[in-house]
């Protein structure tokens, strides 16, 4: 099984979102795990890498799991995600070769926007979470 780490990133009461290029789906900041990284330093490397913002802090006590099977090249394969939440004060973004648009937008706007159940969920967890947590 494939594993990922993945961001939600908040700044000031928004989400940001990346577009996958050929109008793809909409995501939040992700990627491979690479050899000796935790995940939480793997999902950091990937927001930097994918929207160029390096000074974000992930935020201690939220971690959510998802899991799900795509095909490339002909084969299926499975894969799990395992998604923080971090904070940035940084609006600007730079895009990587690996999409073709960003967002930032307020949680219900990033609800309708995500293409896929599991980004969905975790946006809502951790929306639930940061509430719950007076850090909203």
């Amino acid at each position: 099984m494939e594993t990922s780490a993945g961001v939600v990133l908040v700044n000031f009461g928004s989400v940001l979102l990346l577009q996958h290029p050929g109008g793809g789906h909409w995501d939040f900041p992700k990627g491979h795990i690479e050899e000796g990284e935790s995940y939480e330093e793997s999902a950091l490397r990937e927001l930097s890498e994918e929207s160029g913002i390096s000074d974000a802090r992930i935020i201690d006590g939220f971690r959510e799991r998802t899991e799900y099977t795509y095909t490339r090249k002909g084969r299926e394969r499975n894969k799990q995600v395992f998604w923080f939440i971090a904070q940035t004060e940084v609006m600007s973004v730079t895009l990587s070769h690996e999409h073709e648009q960003y967002a930032w937008l307020e949680w219900d706007a990033a609800d309708e926007r995500l293409t896929h159940e599991g980004p969905r969920r975790v946006l809502r967890a951790a929306q639930t979470w940061l509430n719950e947590h007076n850090l909203s």
